[in-house]
């Protein structure tokens, strides 16, 4: 080697050990485990960035539900990552996707059992544990191995509840004695839970009346500090609301309410509970999500004047129903909430009726709407009446985005027409418009 080539050489050397610890740190962001393993070996100081804390504060674990020579060692990972990193984590999710059968839930259990073991002998520092879409009453999770694991997150939530901030277990899937074991676990030891935002959302299996349950409002009325609360409409009674009102009304601002078909909704409501709960929580805003729950005479007797709404989304997805008119929920029930609603989504199979002038009324009425999502048989001018709106200050949407139904293969008729709307509307839409519409053939 010349000298030249050496003296670039040294100077690239220099350069790299050169470089300060906030450039590095950045470099090692974005490095997946495997490479970032292989650059800790490069020098003394890059091995010390390896354990620097900021790389590891959050972090997704996935594990594949379905047998694969490449996932195999999913595991094993895992657990080598908690042992090795586990002190430095502030925010964890795990997934785990679709299990295909009982072995594989054994192998999650006892992974997590382990990972769940070892967090709480070295972390202190966790805020935020996400664990999602369990579904632990499909068969494949056999009771002793659902059992283990439902004892496993009880310790360690008994153990770190005194930390953690957010907790979800959506799609948890459990009994109403399940899940309150688990919940409870958060507040052992104490009067109440330092959580201020709880995802239990499709938490309860099906077909379970949970607002009911008197073990159910005594684990609810353990959470003081709550901001964010979101669940399934089936959980939902006067005395939790009462509840919320009593101990939470300082601090809660968001409730996220879903409502399913299968979920039991025949519950009666009194609108003074929603309004002492209005009242008393001033700042709070109730965001409904309405799947397959369609007809106006269920709706009207969950949409409460009293309730503080923000945003309502109503999704049928292709399920069609002759006998259902969405028409007086557009015209009767919606415009109740006109003065506080800021986003609307809908998704439904109307075409048996034409809505394209009641939902333009909907959408003038709500001065507040900033957000409007619609798929659904449609003309295609009702988007550029929409758009027409827009331009002389007669409503204030951000965020447009509509699927037109069709009852054709080819849509050239109406992708023709939509490009010579947004040439017209190029101006308004390119000032700020979350646009995106399409026809979709519905065949």
């Amino acid at each position: 080697m010349d000298e030249e080539s050496e003296l670039i050489q040294a100077q690239d050397q220099s350069f790299w050990a050169a470089l300060p610890d906030v450039c590095l740190r950045r470099i090692f962001w974005w490095l997946g485990d495997r490479d970032r393993s292989k650059a800790a070996l490069v020098c003394r100081k890059w091995n010390q960035m390896m354990y620097s804390a900021d790389l590891w504060r959050y972090r997704t674990i996935t594990f594949s539900g379905r047998p694969s020579r490449v996932h195999a060692s999913e595991f094993e990972s895992a657990l080598w990552y908690v042992k090795k990193f586990g002190r430095y984590l502030e925010c964890l999710e795990i997934k785990f996707l679709n299990p295909y059968n009982a072995v594989l839930t054994k192998k999650f259990q006892v992974t997590m059992r382990g990972l769940l073991s070892c967090l709480g002998r070295s972390n202190n520092r966790l805020k935020s544990l996400s664990i999602q879409h369990l579904e632990l009453d499909r068969l494949v999770w056999r009771n002793s191995i659902r059992n283990s694991l439902i004892k496993s997150l009880s310790f360690f939530l008994k153990k770190m509840g005194r930390y953690l901030d957010s907790l979800s277990l959506k799609g948890a899937r459990l009994t109403v004695e399940q899940g309150c074991q688990v919940l409870n676990s958060l507040s052992y030891l104490r009067n109440e839970s330092p959580a201020s935002d709880l995802n239990i959302e499709d938490y309860f299996s099906h077909h379970l009346t949970v607002y009911s349950s008197l073990q159910f409002r005594r684990t609810m009325a353990t959470f003081h500090s709550l901001a964010s609360l979101t669940l399934n409409y089936n959980c939902i009674s006067d005395e939790l609301l009462e509840n919320l009102a009593e101990n939470n009304a300082s601090t809660l601002r968001t409730m996220n309410i879903k409502c399913h078909f299968h979920d039991p909704h025949g519950q009666v409501i009194w609108g003074m509970s929603w309004a002492k709960l209005a009242k008393q929580a001033s700042s709070l805003k109730v965001n409904f999500f309405f799947e397959r729950v369609m007809k106006y005479e269920r709706l009207v007797r969950i949409l409460l004047q009293e309730i503080p709404m923000r945003s309502i989304s109503l999704r049928s997805c292709y399920f069609s129903d002759p006998d259902w008119s969405m028409r007086p929920t557009l015209t009767d029930l919606l415009p109740t909430f006109r003065h506080t609603l800021q986003k609307l989504t809908f998704e439904f199979n109307n075409n048996h009726e034409s809505l394209d002038e009641e939902l333009h009324l909907l959408i003038l009425s709500c001065r507040k709407l900033f957000y409007f999502k619609i798929w659904a048989f449609l003309d295609v001018k009702f988007v550029e009446r929409i758009l027409k709106s827009q331009e002389e200050g007669q409503c204030a949407l951000r965020t447009l985005k509509v699927r037109i139904y069709t009852n054709r293969y080819e849509t050239n008729e109406e992708d023709r027409t939509l490009r010579e709307i947004h040439r017209k509307y190029k101006d308004l839409i390119d000032s700020g418009i979350n646009y995106f519409v399409i026809a979709y053939p519905m065949m």
